[in-house]
């Protein structure tokens, strides 16, 4: 199995697009940093413009690398799917495409090792997809900007809210977001991964990957009450941005933050086994999938 990993590792290394995601993850970063750093007031000045009143704040201690990182998370884990269904969607089909699919099933290996050294596979390319994004739009911010209280901007319901967390409450936050991030984009790979085992080519599961993740967002995204019942709570996009609650702090009565608190903390963990369910789910189905499936190339 450990031989099998290796392999595996060694030809998603090979493959020029798996430095596709990386080159894009810093393109970005950098442009957030340079336009935050040329104009970051402005847009604070836009954000804050309906809460100014009640709640001041230092707007030059508040574009921070805490802030940045939010900010540019934001953005990237909802693209950075795309780029992992890049390298998932071709775990099998691209073996079979090239032809030495049936050449590897000849070997003492059982499919099940196959599919499971694939997925193991991607796995890690997302876990170093992560922590990539984690120099780039964590540390390299708190290089660039310096650290201070974070300030967080949301919207809940029609009202508009501040929250303001302690620099030294913010670190452990954002471990425990990217652990989240790291198990969200995991059921992307392994949803890669199954529609792979369908396909001759990749171009199929990368495509067909990506416009499940979009129509499940857009769904996931819309307000209306009989969605919300009856779509949502089974669309794996909806628990994908659950890491935001690490940051959603609680209040007390006078509307401090509380240190070390979560507002809703069982809603993130009934989440996170959501995703997790997904992972089994989707595993399972592309092992049987491909211990069933008659190899011809």
């Amino acid at each position: 199995m450990w031989n099998l990993l290796q392999i595996e590792l060694y030809k998603i290394s090979r493959r020029s697009r798996t430095y596709i995601a990386f080159i894009a993850i810093t393109a970005i970063v950098f442009v957030f940093q340079f336009a935050f750093k040329a104009d970051g007031k402005a847009y604070l000045d836009f954000m804050a413009q309906d809460v100014t009143d009640s709640f001041q704040f230092d707007k030059s201690k508040a574009i921070n690398g805490y802030f940045m990182c939010y900010i540019i998370l934001n953005t990237l884990l909802v693209q950075v799917p795309i780029l992992i269904a890049l390298i998932a969607g071709d775990a099998i089909s691209g073996e079979a495409n090239m032809g030495t699919l049936r050449l590897m099933l000849t070997k003492p290996v059982s499919r099940v090792q196959v599919i499971m050294a694939k997925f193991l596979a991607s796995v890690i390319y997302t876990m170093l997809l992560l922590v990539w994004m984690a120099v780039m739009a964590l540390l390299l911010s708190m290089l660039i900007f310096g650290v201070d209280d974070m300030i967080i901007f949301r919207s809940k319901g029609d009202i508009s809210q501040i929250l303001q967390i302690t620099s030294d409450d913010v670190m452990w936050r954002y471990f425990a977001a990217f652990g989240y991030a790291a198990v969200a984009l995991t059921v992307i790979a392994s949803l890669a991964l199954l529609l792979s085992v369908f396909a001759e080519n990749s171009i199929g599961p990368i495509i067909a990957t990506v416009c499940i993740v979009i129509v499940c967002t857009i769904i996931s995204n819309i307000n209306v009450p009989i969605i919300d019942r009856y779509a949502k709570p089974y669309l794996f996009t909806s628990y994908l941005v659950g890491w935001k609650g690490f940051f959603y702090i609680n209040t007390t009565e006078d509307g401090e933050t509380i240190k070390g608190s979560m507002e809703n903390w069982p809603a993130v963990r009934n989440s996170l086994f959501s995703l997790f369910a997904y992972i089994a789910v989707f595993l399972s189905a592309a092992i049987i999938a491909f211990r069933r499936k008659d190899i011809l190339s």
